[in-house]
């Protein structure tokens, strides 16, 4: 099976709901899981619970990412660390937040007189400034400014492209040492030790598109993000609430769920998913059909749904 076939890019969905907490959906929380490695975004308080709850591997997270600290985005950390030292973890944990966190958590660690098993790395992030926070060998994690009442940023997962795969059908008829695969792969032609030159483009294949999800966390409705955003497979947009409370939105730097729709629209993302719902709301099919007006690949971000960004 060709490699890119087994890769894993998806998105689960733990939390939805902005600000209370209700009896069918807790705050902002998702992991993603990027060929088995998982990524927490957000934290609010019972994070941990729903990681048991849909059967995510807490040990298996290796780094997080808050957007902003208002409570409903935060306040499950301090206590998964601390479960994460009860259940004697000894792996890397890297924390990418504004710095004013770091020394909640030191608080939290130094009244309690407790020493971690494990080592916590703290990445200060500005929220206001786009920027490239995690660079690994397959994948980019980079901060998209949002406009909130307190410091906000979204975060863009990047796939790194793929080389160039060579053709096998040409591999049949002839034999390429493998000291040159690296430089065909990265587009160099090949010349044969009979001195026949062949072009790149007749022995390679092109790669799998390389696949994209931004996380917009708590915004007002900006179309400056449009430019960032443009073409993600899939985009999480904040929708707290319907378009007839726009007013309300915009006082309390909220989008409705029509906004989310139009950014998505204007991005030509591939899948929105809105979430962030007011507690107000019992009901969100009202809500999804009003993004569905605007962009019909819309869905709600229900507790445990799990999105393919591939």
């Amino acid at each position: 099976m060709p490699y890119f076939c087994t890769m894993n890019f998806t998105v689960q969905i733990l939390g939805s709901s902005a600000a209370l907490p209700t009896s069918q959906r807790n705050p902002s929380a998702q992991v993603l899981d990027y060929n088995g490695q998982l990524f927490l975004i957000d934290c609010a308080e019972g994070t941990q619970m729903q990681m048991r709850k849909f059967g995510i591997s807490m040990r298996r997270v290796s780094h997080i990412f808050i957007s902003h600290l208002h409570g409903d985005h935060y306040f499950g950390l301090v206590g998964l660390l601390f479960s994460y030292q009860l259940l004697g973890r000894t792996e890397d944990l890297h924390i990418y937040a504004q710095k004013d966190l770091e020394q909640i958590i030191n608080l939290q660690l130094q009244v309690s007189q407790t020493r971690l098993s494990y080592p916590l790395f703290f990445h200060p992030i500005n929220p206001e400034e786009r920027k490239i926070i995690l660079d690994d060998d397959k994948l980019t994690v980079e901060t998209i400014p949002l406009e909130h009442s307190l410091p906000c940023c979204g975060f863009l997962f990047r796939e790194k492209p793929l080389p160039l795969k060579i053709d096998k059908r040409f591999l049949i008829k002839e034999i390429i040492p493998i000291s040159e695969f690296a430089r065909i792969k990265a587009g160099g032609d090949y010349l044969s030790p009979e001195g026949v030159l062949y072009k790149n483009s007749e022995i390679t294949i092109a790669p799998p598109k390389a696949h994209s999800y931004a996380y917009c966390s708590d915004t007002l409705y900006s179309e400056r993000i449009v430019p960032q955003i443009t073409g993600v497979d899939v985009l999480y947009h904040e929708a707290t609430f319907m378009n007839d409370k726009r007013t309300s939105a915009t006082e309390k730097f909220h989008s409705t769920a029509q906004q989310a729709a139009e950014i998505a629209r204007q991005a030509g993302t591939g899948t929105l998913i809105i979430g962030h719902f007011s507690a107000r709301y019992d009901d969100l099919q009202p809500m999804l059909e009003e993004a569905k007006r605007i962009f019909e690949n819309t869905v709600l971000a229900e507790e445990g749904l799990t999105i393919s960004v591939r």
